[in-house]
């Protein structure tokens, strides 16, 4: 048996987790983005954030 970690990864550029090969995913694994379909619908047009940024500063006023 293989473990999961001998298996390819990749990270997804929505969530910024990394995903594990998946048999369903066998024959198109070059053409896999994303780690599950949700990333998919809300990750077009959304960046990953930089986890080395400094948070956003609250200034205490809202619009």
């Amino acid at each position: 048996m293989r473990r999961k970690s001998d298996l390819p990864s990749k990270i997804c550029p929505v969530c910024g987790r990394p995903f594990a090969w998946r048999k369903k995913w066998q024959r198109d694994w070059e053409n896999v983005v994303y780690c599950s379909e949700r990333c998919r619908r809300e990750g077009r047009g959304k960046a990953v954030p930089d986890p080395t940024a400094p948070p956003p500063v609250a200034t205490g006023r809202r619009r």
